[in-house]
């Protein structure tokens, strides 16, 4: 086999590593919860601690492979990485489980931006898209499998295991990676935007903090507003900041440009909304529905069986239709879509509890896949890593946003019907309409883009796979 090729299963395996935590802890939360002695509700710090984290280092990752070499900045990401997992494995109360979930994230941070460049830096032009190939499948089955993986441990071994499942295979990419990944690294590193990055970075942590901890007393109303007013400060100083340099970590001047500047805003909206389905389904199905973490996972995978599916159609339908019409009404059915999961009854057949699910995942696979495309439809080739590095820390960003969010719907609710329990099926009702409400009202930033918009991409990619076939 090719040396190239050995290289892009290493980095698949770093990237299956990184995709499957990111789906497996959704299952365990209530059982996670009660051996921490928490309110499940609070487990919520424990999934935007990670999304958040990827947030503020992706942008660092590039800078920190070419400044000190690829090769020892992804073998030390598998490391931080592992040693996160261990930690979270070994936590016994919330705090030290944030704290190494916050850890584990910086190495998900650096391992797969970094395993990503040595590919498109060390594989032959020829080979590329063979070599890229390798990737799509560990992203792709560890969606599916997390759930399935999560509920299984969970139910019949111990939560713990969901973590210490990462060792061997980070003591294995470590191996392979001493050995095949090539020490690449360029020889005139531009400076790095260390006031920008403490800024953004210090911003992003204080808003989402402030999102995450509010309800269920976790922090005092007085903290929660000295968070919010400091990252807010922050992230001003940072637009101000951003403004005045030359090369920014996080370049705004890129929000110019219509259709990206439609993609994320449009795409955060979007992802806020499904962003609560990680939290509030598992949460609904188990507590709410009574079902074991193992029955919970066997239902929740189908949503990313269906993504899986789109994959094949997607091209096809945006050169048919065009980016703009399906933006509209693909963000809109997906909302439906989304409400419909709050109307779930312990008395719905499962059958169409799976059928809701894989048909709702494989429609917001077709909404992701245009997002994702008309994001850089214009943007120029020199522009791309910043564009990308802004799109990733975004999305991340509004993944975290929509957890904080979605938790803090189902409090609202629960407060405004004190009667009834927290995890009532009334209060899940509610929220997901809530949640489906916001992703809806990404068709805003999706309406003033012209008919045309990502024609010639749609067109040309169309074409490519109608070659291929």
């Amino acid at each position: 086999m090719p040396r190239y090729l050995v290289t892009a299963l290493i980095v698949a395996c770093a990237l299956f590593m990184e995709s499957l935590d990111a789906t497996v802890i959704s299952t365990a939360l209530p059982a996670i919860a009660a051996d921490l002695h928490e309110d499940p509700i609070s487990l919520k710090l424990a999934l935007t601690s990670y999304l958040l984290s990827l947030a503020i280092f992706i942008p660092a990752s590039g800078w920190m492979a070419d400044r000190f070499g690829a090769r020892l900045i992804f073998r030390a990401a598998i490391v931080v990485f592992s040693l996160g997992s261990i930690f979270c494995g070994f936590s016994s109360n919330l705090t030290g489980f944030i704290a190494a979930r916050l850890f584990q994230g910086l190495g998900g941070a650096m391992m797969v931006p970094v395993g990503r460049l040595v590919l498109l830096r060390s594989v032959p032009r020829s080979e590329l898209v063979r070599a890229l190939s390798y990737l799509t499948i560990p992203a792709l089955l560890g969606p599916i499998s997390g759930p399935l993986l999560g509920g299984f441990m969970t139910s019949y071994l111990n939560w713990r295991w969901i973590f210490w499942i990462n060792i061997p295979m980070g003591i294995l990419a470590l191996a392979l990676a001493t050995v095949f990944i090539p020490d690449i690294r360029e020889d005139n590193v531009e400076s790095f935007d260390f006031r920008g990055f403490a800024l953004s970075g210090f911003g992003l942590a204080c808003l989402i903090f402030s999102l995450a901890g509010a309800g269920r007393h976790l922090v005092s109303t007085r903290v929660l507003l000295l968070l919010l007013a400091a990252g807010a400060l922050s992230l001003m100083g940072y637009v101000f900041h951003a403004s005045r340099t030359e090369n920014p970590i996080l370049e705004l001047r890129l929000l110019k440009i219509q259709t990206f500047r439609a993609g994320i805003t449009g795409g955060s909206l979007f992802r806020i909304g499904i962003g609560s389905i990680p939290l509030l389904l598992p949460l609904m199905l188990q507590l709410g529905f009574g079902m074991s973490a193992f029955q919970s996972g066997s239902i929740t995978f189908s949503a990313s069986a269906g993504a899986l599916l789109m994959k094949t159609t997607a091209h096809p339908i945006l050169a048919r239709f065009g980016f703009r019409r399906i933006l509209i009404f693909d963000a809109l059915i997906s909302g439906v879509f989304l409400a419909s999961y709050g109307f779930f009854t312990p008395a719905t057949p499962i059958f169409i509890i799976v059928t809701t699910l894989l048909i709702g995942g494989f429609i917001r696979s077709l909404e992701f896949t245009s997002i994702n495309a008309i994001t850089y439809a214009e943007i120029e080739t020199g522009q791309m890593s910043k564009a990308v590095t802004f799109a990733t820390v975004a999305q991340q960003l509004s993944l975290s946003i929509g957890i904080a969010v979605g938790a803090g719907m189902l409090q609202v609710f629960a407060l405004l019907d004190p009667q009834q329990d927290l995890f009532a099926l009334a209060h899940f009702r509610w929220a997901f309409i809530a949640m489906a409400l916001i992703s809806a009202a990404s068709v805003l930033a999706f309406t003033g883009l012209s008919k045309d918009a990502g024609a010639e991409m749609a067109q040309k990619q169309h074409k490519r796979d109608l070659e291929k076939a």
